[in-house]
């Protein structure tokens, strides 16, 4: 960071949302912007800022990408990806090109993803997921279940349900996400019921905003790689999230790894403004 940052007071800021998971972003290619904790959450209060899951700031490349991309969570802790958020930024940066290119590389704590402005969709491609788990036993709320594990840029608990509509989501994703078996990091947990071979529904609890979001991109894969490491099934699966969207998700595979894994769904600007900080 440069000896001269500011401690601004007025910022120019966007809004969007990727499936209604919503997102402030804002253009700090010049690093003017100091990006602390207590005013990202600020920003990202519902009641008394602009209300938003996370925080991003597109910054310059440091190595082979076209954009660095800071993300954070509604609670003002950096994490290392966001895949709805990555869609939003990619759709955010191709308004910002002088001469438009449909493809762009993003640079994340998570490694490189790959987004391609397909219109009216974004298509990414993540990251190649890794510490791929499944049928953990664990208690929770004094009952025993099973739970499956993968990490897509972020680390992704899963769940099996056969109905979705009466969970306690924040009960039941709290429990899971502080449970020892997924220390000291912690972990998003996923409630994922099969609707058809290719068609999943989910709800998510995110770490973080510490609270259920409308969709959860780098969820939204986890739970499809789960749903093919269980049922054997082949790509495209179809993913139906609390928002209402319903997001496409491919892959190539190479025994148990998995490679040029894309998420496709929609990435759209809300609208735009400025407000003191």
């Amino acid at each position: 960071m440069p000896p001269n940052l500011i401690n601004f007071e007025m910022l120019n800021f966007t809004k969007m949302n990727g499936a209604g998971n919503d997102f402030v972003i804002i253009d700090n290619r010049d690093l003017n912007y100091e990006l602390e904790k207590n005013k990202i959450e600020s920003l990202c209060n519902r009641h008394r800022g602009i209300g938003a899951d996370g925080f991003m700031a597109v910054e310059p490349p440091q190595s082979n990408g076209n954009y660095r991309m800071r993300y954070y969570n509604s609670d003002g802790n950096e994490a290392e990806m966001c895949g709805n958020g990555a869609r939003c930024f990619a759709r955010f940066v191709y308004n910002l090109q002088e001469q438009e290119s449909e493809t762009i590389k993003i640079e994340t704590v998570a490694g490189i993803v790959v987004a391609e402005i397909l219109d009216p969709e974004v298509q990414i491609m993540l990251s190649n997921p890794f510490n791929l788990k499944l049928n953990i036993p664990i208690e929770i709320n004094g009952q025993p279940e099973l739970i499956h594990f993968i990490n897509t840029g972020v680390p992704h608990a899963v769940l099996l349900v056969d109905e979705l509509e009466s969970i306690n989501i924040k009960k039941t994703g709290s429990a899971i996400r502080h449970h020892s078996a997924f220390s000291p990091e912690g972990t998003n947990v996923n409630f994922q019921k099969i609707e058809t071979s290719d068609t999943l529904s989910i709800r998510t609890y995110e770490r973080g905003v510490e609270d259920e979001t409308l969709a959860c991109g780098t969820g939204i894969v986890a739970n499809a790689l789960i749903h093919e490491q269980l049922n054997n099934i082949n790509p495209p699966v179809f993913v139906n999230v609390k928002g209402g969207e319903t997001l496409k998700i491919s892959w190539e595979k190479e025994k148990d790894s998995y490679k040029n894994v894309t998420l496709t769904g929609p990435a759209e600007i809300v609208f735009e403004g400025k407000i003191n900080v």
